[in-house]
């Protein structure tokens, strides 16, 4: 359904003339035909009408293959990454798994050993019910990627950018290359980065992630995930229809309230970055201090990979190891005031945790390692915030 059907020339050309802060704002120029209404409507519709002819009065079947919402969601955030289609799902791990399940028993999977923990835990079970190799590289180990792979075997690269938490940054371009030279496609979660700054399909992606529940919507009220194709292909087709057949869709209003969360993506995105940049340089110089991880700062290992990918800002994602081990980084973490102690990312309020109380025991991150999400609050705030945490430490 084309809900732009009816508007004049001069509206369809503004709809094709606009960067992307533009198009995120005013929702792809959206105008309703019907209404003149500038605000996407919800169709909460999950079964559709049709005719005395018996034929479809839309382009609309049942809930589970799509709805209007959802496309208009999906529309944005496609031309928004500059793919050719965009599938949500009603979580990133729904997302993460549909595309899992496109691997066949007997072929290979490579990954990061170190990534968002949620995605390991489920190569890991995939990879041991269903006879699936996999082999979880280092990524910072600059040839451990290509060694990884195997021609003729490997299926998919998956790969993520800046790594949680440690926000070591993957050359995009380099594992595109070590994946189709295999045979494998590459598919990249930039849920960090977001697709204001990075644009995995420019540079030889096949396929983009995004757990919308953290940038895109911004305000920790849903959950949601996203794939975005360069192609449409019978792979593509294949987790379409996994999609379909599993019914791991959105909830229309989700669906709208993502719709609005996104409207101020790229304002939030600026903000953030910018606060980080500034909270990063901070903890840096530190005496209790012992390691600072943010992509931006030049003293970050993958600083170089970073300014050439992510292009509008390093977004809000650090982490800090704590002088003084896992004692100090608890204590520091509990006497965070404005801070809020909560796991998850991208929201407009900042959150810092202690990542192995998160992960759990079978966690491999340092425990002296605390997890800090920026959000758009008054960056001095902020930083008084962390400093009256850290001065109210004991390191011994």
């Amino acid at each position: 359904m084309d809900l732009t059907s009816d508007l004049t020339a001069e509206q369809t050309e503004m709809k094709t003339t606009k960067d992307q802060k533009t198009l995120l704002a005013q929702a792809n120029h959206y105008i309703n035909p019907s209404s003149g209404g500038i605000v996407p409507p919800i169709d909460p519709s999950v079964t559709f009408a049709r005719g005395d002819d018996l034929e479809l009065i839309g382009n609309y079947v049942y809930g589970r293959y799509s709805n209007p919402t959802y496309e208009q969601l999906e529309s944005i955030v496609c031309e928004l990454e500059g793919g050719e289609k965009a599938l949500f799902f009603a979580s990133g791990l729904a997302a993460i798994a549909a595309v899992f399940e496109t691997v066949n028993m007997g072929e290979h999977i490579v990954a990061p050993k170190v990534m968002y923990h949620g995605t390991v835990d489920w190569l890991k079970r995939i990879s041991e019910k269903r006879k699936i190799g996999l082999t979880l590289f280092d990524p910072t180990d600059p040839s451990a990627l290509t060694q990884s792979v195997q021609a003729g075997k490997t299926s998919l690269v998956w790969i993520e950018t800046p790594i949680n938490p440690s926000w070591d940054v993957i050359d995009i371009e380099k594992a595109a290359l070590a994946a189709h030279s295999a045979g494998a496609i590459l598919a990249v979660d930039c849920t960090v980065a977001s697709p204001i700054s990075t644009k995995a399909l420019q540079l030889g992606a096949d396929i983009v992630f995004h757990s919308a529940t953290k940038y895109l919507n911004g305000h920790s009220d849903l959950n949601a995930g996203v794939l975005v194709t360069g192609e449409i292909n019978s792979r593509w087709e294949d987790i379409d229809t996994v999609r379909r057949l599993t019914g791991g869709l959105l909830g229309s209003f989700e669906a709208w309230l993502l719709l609005r969360g996104m409207r101020t993506l790229a304002i939030r995105w600026e903000r953030c970055s910018e606060s980080a940049m500034k909270i990063a340089q901070f903890l840096e110089t530190h005496p209790a201090v012992e390691k600072v991880m943010y992509p931006g700062l030049p003293s970050h290992p993958s600083h170089d990979i970073a300014r050439r990918q992510m292009t509008a800002g390093f977004g809000g994602m650090m982490s800090l190891q704590m002088k003084g081990g896992e004692a100090a980084a608890r204590e520091f973490v509990s006497r965070a005031r404005l801070f809020m102690r909560a796991t998850s990312l991208g929201g407009v309020e900042s959150l810092i945790e202690h990542r192995r109380t998160v992960e759990g025991p079978h966690s491999e991150v340092p425990v002296n390692l605390i997890r800090i999400s920026v959000g758009i609050e008054d960056v001095n705030d902020l930083i008084a915030d962390l400093e009256q945490s850290l001065s109210s430490v004991s390191i011994s």
